[in-house]
């Protein structure tokens, strides 16, 4: 059974990157454990999602992107929709690619300390470069299901170390709260788990995995045990991050540094493997989900190999090292991709929904009525999100 975990994997690992790590962070020292319902909410808008995403991909055998170009019969309306999936994906990727690399950085200065900060993006480059250019898709599965268990077990073992109330973490997560001044934190936690380059990832990748309908039952089993497995990561870094006597915190590594006077280094070293490993997995998963979508989008049908796959992850992941190494913040790309998202996912969502419902597409693998009901309720909380995080970046609320 657990042979047929594969591409849900990457979908968790790209989740679980330092923007999931600092948004739980914040959530755990600002609310304590009253928000972990947000996260299970979360979790399970992205399983329902993914599903539908991996089953189109597993029956057209195509990317979403793919489905969409074939379907919208309009040129004008197929090549804007285009344009702005590759603006919103490509574009915005290469921008938080800098901050996935960060990620990884703060993990290796926690263990190793300050000393040769400034080689650690260089490392973390390298690595994920020579991943990728091995092409190789198995290759790539197997070492982020190790990524991904050596994550795991790091914040688990963080959060078991502050001796949590698990009569409360219950609470937390089945009794839903709003405490005050939370809501944009909330926006955060949902934000930062529904992610809409995971749904065109996820598509291509199990094509990549399995090529036939009876494998639906195995991505279905791949996604629902992938996915459970990375909000449960999320929700031990909001645990540990409430048993941090320190209240005042300027970055996720302040969370190993928090946990330290009370824990010894025990916390401190588990922290710093789980963010290397988070910001290992993101660094790579975001230049292969660009390379997805490019390749879906201009119709390539290239392989892992082909140069103009290999092209647009290389660009990405130079442009996120470099951002990383001179101290550039892509300010206003980083805002253009949070505006671009905030459009891209309730569209999306849109779409995919009316994808996995067409006869001509899907056949008897199309959604049960419960799987639509369920999937328009996500699609309305993606438009107030939306709405929400383009309105936070004008600073308009």
């Amino acid at each position: 059974m657990f042979k047929k975990v594969g591409p849900g994997v990457l979908i968790a690992a790209a989740f679980i990157g330092p923007g999931t790590i600092t948004a739980c962070t914040l959530a755990g020292v600002e609310f304590g454990y009253a928000l972990l319902w947000a996260m299970a909410l979360s979790i399970t808008a992205t399983i329902i999602l993914q599903e539908m995403s991996a089953r189109l991909g597993i029956i057209t055998q195509n990317g979403l992107a793919e489905v969409i170009r074939s379907e919208i019969r309009s040129p004008f309306l197929r090549n804007l929709i285009i344009g702005i999936i590759l603006m919103a994906i490509v574009v915005g990727n290469a921008a938080y690619e800098g901050g996935n690399i960060g990620g990884g950085t703060l993990g290796l200065e926690a263990i190793f300390g300050p000393k040769g900060m400034d080689y650690y993006p260089f490392i973390i480059g390298m690595f994920a470069f020579i991943l990728l250019y091995l092409g190789n898709y198995r290759t790539l599965e197997k070492v982020f299901v190790s990524l991904v268990i050596v994550m795991s077990l790091s914040f688990l073992i963080t959060a078991l170390i502050t001796k949590p109330d698990f009569k409360a973490i219950l609470g937390g997560i089945f009794i839903p709260t709003l405490p005050q001044e939370s809501i944009l934190t909330v926006v955060a936690l949902v934000g930062t788990t529904v992610v809409p380059y995971n749904l065109f990832l996820h598509a291509s990748l199990v094509s990549e995995k399995w090529k036939t309908k009876g494998d639906l039952k195995w991505a279905r089993w791949d996604t629902f045990f992938s996915l459970v497995l990375g909000g449960l990561v999320s929700m031990a870094i909001i645990i540990a991050a409430a048993a941090i006597p320190e209240k005042s915190i300027s970055g996720v590594l302040d969370l190993a540094k928090g946990l330290e006077p009370l824990y010894g280094n025990a916390a401190r070293y588990c922290m710093g493997v789980g963010l290397f490993a988070a910001g290992v997995t993101s660094a790579i998963t975001a230049p292969l989900a660009a390379a997805y979508v490019a390749d879906s989008c201009f119709g390539w049908r290239a392989g892992l190999k082909d140069y103009r796959f290999r092209s647009v992850w290389i660009i990405i992941l130079i442009l996120g090292v470099l951002f990383m190494s001179f101290g550039i913040k892509p300010i206003e790309i980083i805002k253009f991709a949070q505006v671009a998202n905030g459009v891209l996912l309730p569209f999306t969502a849109v779409f995919l929904l009316w994808a996995v419902n067409r006869p001509a597409i899907m056949g008897r693998h199309r959604n049960k009525i419960l799987q639509n009901v369920v999937g328009v309720v996500i699609i309305v909380l993606a438009v107030l999100l939306g709405a929400k995080s383009i309105l936070k970046v004008f600073d308009i609320f």
